[in-house]
């Protein structure tokens, strides 16, 4: 897989999509206020992304911390080139998203019968029929519809799962007309071998569908799984700035692979992410005070490779002092 990388990565495009500010805020305890939503999502407009997922249409008591949506999508600055997409649970949230002019839906079910019915408490037939009625009333709107499959390299509940139901999933959505599939590690279960092989299958029974890879950190091996998905094709996505998210099923984890922890190591490597690595910091730069606790990022702590630092003092006292004896 090395040889693969170290041939290929010289320009290479791999799209980054930006999830923090659903994905990532759904979780946090504390609602932060609409205007540093907007002003936030404003920003990363400006960073290179290619896709960012900007709210949730589930019912306000559902997911309170994005009971703003409307007030969201209506008040962002759209920038021309940037995908701005939005998790759509059902119909009703479906008529809320289009009434707001987004450029996508995603919607959401589990590979995992138990995942399933933990996390949407429906069996995945129900969920399936319920997305459904979804595409029917998207098809022909103009708007993107994409399908995130969780729990696909792992339930917490239920171990592996087969490959084989996983495609069948993706083949069921597909005959509807759906072109876009995330295939997400919900709780963090993937391992890099298992990425490539389930990668590299998906693209060879649907070469013309756009697929996302969409990780988690939990286990510490999400940006091992990114480079796995790239040796077999993946040039696209999800991240989390400053690494937030997460899973309730999987406690103590922390959350999705972050964003610019990602980008520094493409881009060291010679991708091509489009993204500006220092406006990106910049942003990460602002979460800890949207949200009020430190976040994961190492990038953030560390700084950049060769973002150096002053030599101590002692050491020219020392140079000094050798060059008068």
């Amino acid at each position: 897989m090395a040889q693969q990388l170290n041939g290929a990565a010289r320009g290479k495009r791999i799209y980054i999509q930006e999830v923090a500010t659903r994905d990532g805020f759904q979780n946090e305890s504390a609602f932060i206020e609409t205007d540093d939503k907007v002003a936030l999502i404003d920003h990363l407009s400006d960073c290179g992304f290619a896709k960012i997922e900007a709210t949730s249409f589930t019912s306000p008591r559902a997911i309170p911390a994005l009971r703003d949506a409307e007030a969201v999508m209506h008040r962002i600055r759209r920038k021309a080139g940037v995908v701005y997409t939005v998790l759509v649970p059902n119909v009703r949230g479906a008529e809320r998203a289009l009434s707001c002019n987004v450029d996508e839906v995603n919607l959401v079910m589990s590979t995992s019968e138990s995942h399933n019915r933990a996390n949407l408490r429906m069996s995945r037939e129900q969920s399936f029929a319920q997305l459904k009625d979804v595409v029917a009333a998207v098809r022909g709107t103009g708007v993107a519809i994409n399908v995130s499959l969780s729990t696909v390299f792992g339930c917490p509940m239920e171990g592996d799962i087969d490959e084989a139901e996983v495609l069948c999933w993706m083949a069921r959505f597909a005959e509807m007309g759906v072109n876009g599939f995330t295939l997400c590690d919900t709780t963090g279960m993937a391992y890099p071998s298992q990425v490539e092989q389930l990668c590299g299958h998906a693209r060879h029974v649907f070469p013309h569908t756009e697929l996302t890879l969409h990780f988690h950190n939990t286990r510490g091996m999400a940006l091992a799984n990114a480079l796995a998905a790239i040796a077999a094709g993946i040039d696209r996505f999800d991240s989390s700035l400053g690494g937030l998210g997460g899973c309730p099923y999987a406690p103590g984890a922390t959350g999705n692979v972050c964003t610019e922890d990602l980008v520094h190591m493409l881009e060291l490597m010679g991708y091509d992410t489009g993204i500006d690595l220092p406006a990106l910091l910049q942003a990460a730069g602002r979460l800890p005070g949207l949200v009020g606790h430190d976040v994961p990022s190492q990038v953030l702590k560390a700084g950049r490779r060769l973002d150096l630092h002053a030599r101590p003092a002692y050491l020219d006292e020392a140079e000094r002092s050798k060059e008068l004896a």
